[in-house]
């Protein structure tokens, strides 16, 4: 069976728009997202510059003890949902939640999580005192997992790991659930939160980032 697929809501949050009308206007006027990194001293850093997303605080979305307990990746997911679920006017007491699932992208997952929580531990007395949500905080199919408990959806739940295809890679396998008829609806896309210390050293370490710090936007 192969079945027609349609996208009926969307949701955005990114370095040059924190929804989708700012985004697509900012994105035809070509407004590049590069700027001096501002969440760490990049002094010693051979690139000094990322695209953030910016003029975000995660407690206009969500309630704190909620933030709380999600890596910023995962945060980043539920906003940009909740702006494509209210897009969609989709009415959850009118679908067969059985059939409405969620499959989300994210290349690293939690590495905020894991930089903040393997750092806490080296510069500690020894003794292993984690924070109880590290685990679940940081796996990269999380973000998946809180969206389907947000809004009920009990179909098929997984993240899709390919690097920077890995956003892609889950479209693509929500277009094919659907059209082989597994489920009716998914809600998909990806998120990243990588510019930290661990994330801006180890792209450089690979060479794999400009450092024409004296202008990110061209870069």
């Amino acid at each position: 069976m192969s079945r027609r697929v349609v996208v009926t809501g969307l949701g955005a949050l990114t370095p040059v728009g924190n929804n989708i009308s700012d985004f697509w206007i900012n994105l035809l006027d070509g407004v590049s997202g590069a700027g001096p990194i501002t969440r760490f001293d990049s002094t010693q850093f051979k690139t000094q510059f990322a695209c953030e997303v910016k003029d975000f605080v995660p407690t206009d979305f969500l309630d704190r003890k909620e933030a709380r307990k999600l890596d910023m990746y995962a945060i980043y997911a539920m906003v940009a949902v909740s702006e494509a679920m209210a897009d969609s006017k989709l009415d959850l007491e009118q679908i067969d939640l059985d059939r409405a699932g969620v499959i989300w992208g994210s290349g690293i997952g939690g590495l905020d999580t894991f930089l903040q929580e393997c750092g806490d531990f080296a510069t500690g007395s020894g003794v292993p005192r984690f924070n109880p949500f590290f685990i679940p905080k940081m796996i990269a199919d999380i973000a998946a997992g809180h969206i389907s408990i947000k809004y009920g959806f009990r179909g098929p739940n997984f993240a899709t790991v390919s690097a920077c295809a890995s956003s892609a890679n889950a479209l693509v396998d929500s277009l094919n659930y659907i059209r082989l008829g597994h489920c009716d609806i998914i809600v998909t896309g990806g998120s990243e939160a990588g510019v930290n210390i661990a994330g801006m050293a180890g792209f450089n370490a690979m060479h794999a980032l400009s450092t024409r710090n004296e202008s990110p936007e061209t870069a």
